[in-house]
């Protein structure tokens, strides 16, 4: 009988899951697993913040949840654990006599580091792993180029991709027949406590896992004809259709970029094409265009040179300048509203993304990575290669043909929240202040918002406010 394990990592659905659809057809049983590994949800990132914090964390266990619930109803099952995967995957491997680890493969660092270890363990017992891509719209057998030589601008690398390289259908997972061995230890799922959070350290902003993932897609697309009008409204800021939330399904692989790529050309096909539907392909392409870039960089993305690898920018060692950006308490009214939406809820718009990380690197002068590190802590969707990839971007070290990007926060906050209803959502204390104070917070004293209401300073002077 020939047997082998489904190693689930970032790719926690059954839809268009390459691996697992091998694995079932190519094997007499599968054992299903997933990892808690220990290193991600109670470790520290190189800075001490938490590298998984209670958001993202609910969200994962949740999404194993449903991963558990959706194989149960096809009469299998998942073995869950905590731990280290390499370890624990060779021991249900020797245990249970295996042919193969399938999994999907992983890019940075940390993540190679359990790859290779386990693939070490597996060959002491004569087993190997079985390497698939699946958070991707583009196989790399299918570029134009190798990876070494992707591009390093997004304009330049869409040119040569978009028009030229078909998307390769995604795969269904209803049609196979499942079997596992009998009496598979399941193990239990742990709860957020088990890895020192509480249930209101996690606040719901959505629910993690594949039903989740596909109903959202269908409410954005066909239920609501939302994305008819994506582009105007992907900039948006409060409410919450601003955004498809497709990021964090994403993220952890519940939903499949290619499944959304289909989705979106059928809704054309049936009823509408235009720049909207579009742009929401054309931003799956800069998820792919980020992980090709650390594919090619390696570790630089990770560097404070980035990919770029130039001298480093002189930032200053002011430790309460990056408390106050990331407590919330700059002063800066704009700024505060976003970064506490993303203490509240792990989520933040990719416009106020990138407006609190230009001010951290640009007006507060405050090295990027220290930013970098606390999106990957707090953020529900965080993905390696997108946010520090978007954050080598922010702070001219990556992949950006524009030199000295700067976002002026005065005007970005007029016009993406141009009668302060976001601001005075996230900072209930100015409900009540006029719109000249709130968008001009360097106001003389006796006039300032500090003053009025008991709002906190500035904590930097921005020129040419």
């Amino acid at each position: 009988m020939k047997r082998s394990i489904v190693w689930f990592r970032n790719d926690l659905r059954l839809h268009d899951n390459e691996a697992f659809n091998d694995a079932v057809k190519q094997n007499d049983q599968i054992i299903p697993v997933y990892v808690f590994d220990e290193r991600v949800f109670r470790g520290k990132t190189k800075l001490g913040f938490p590298k998984t914090g209670a958001f993202r964390c609910r969200f994962i266990i949740e999404s194993v949840e449903n991963l558990r619930l959706k194989l149960r109803k096809q009469n299998a099952e998942l073995v869950v654990a905590v731990g280290n995967p390499e370890d624990i995957i060779s021991s249900l491997a020797r245990k249970h006599k295996t042919s193969y680890v399938y999994c999907n493969r992983e890019r940075t660092q940390e993540e190679v580091n359990v790859q290779d270890a386990l693939e070490n363990n597996l060959w002491q017992i004569g087993q190997e792993v079985r390497y698939y891509r699946g958070k991707m719209l583009y196989y790399t057998a299918d570029l134009p180029f190798p990876v070494s030589h992707t591009p390093d601008t997004f304009t330049q690398f869409r040119k040569e991709v978009e028009k030229f390289i078909p998307i390769r259908k995604p795969l269904k997972a209803e049609d196979l027949e499942i079997r596992i061995p009998k009496e598979l230890d399941a193990g239990d799922i742990p709860r957020l406590e088990d890895f020192g959070w509480k249930k209101e350290d996690a606040g719901i902003l959505m629910h993690g896992g594949e039903t989740e993932a596909l109903r959202q897609l269908n409410y954005y697309l066909w239920e609501t004809d939302l994305i008819a009008d994506y582009k105007e409204t992907r900039n948006g800021l409060l409410g919450r259709d601003y955004s498809s939330k497709f990021s964090a399904y994403l993220s952890q692989g519940c939903l499949s970029p290619k499944q959304v790529f289909y989705e979106v050309k059928a809704y054309e096909k049936d009823r509408q094409k235009n720049k909207s539907t579009y742009w929401l392909i054309f931003e799956l392409l800069w998820r792919d265009f980020f992980r090709f870039m650390a594919k090619k960089h390696g570790n630089k993305i990770f560097r404070p040179e980035g990919t770029k690898d130039e001298a480093v920018p002189e930032y200053v060692e002011k430790p309460e300048l990056f408390e106050k950006w990331k407590e919330a308490r700059t002063g800066i009214p704009f700024i505060d509203a976003n970064m506490r939406e993303l203490n509240t809820t792990g989520f933040m718009s990719n416009r106020g993304r990138q407006n609190v990380a230009s001010f951290l690197v640009k007006d507060l002068k405050l090295n990027w990575l220290l930013g970098a590190e606390y999106f990957e802590s707090q953020l529900v969707d965080y993905d390696p290669c997108s946010n520090y990839g978007n954050w080598n971007y922010v702070a001219g070290v990556g992949s950006d043909p524009r030199e000295d990007r700067y976002f002026n926060i005065a005007s970005q906050a007029k016009r993406y929240d141009p009668d302060a209803a976001y601001i005075k959502h996230w900072i209930p204390e100015l409900k009540d202040a006029p719109h000249e104070l709130i968008f001009n917070p360097f106001a003389q004293s006796g006039k300032s918002l500090h003053h009025q209401y008991n709002y906190p300073p500035p904590c930097v002077h921005i020129k040419n406010w």
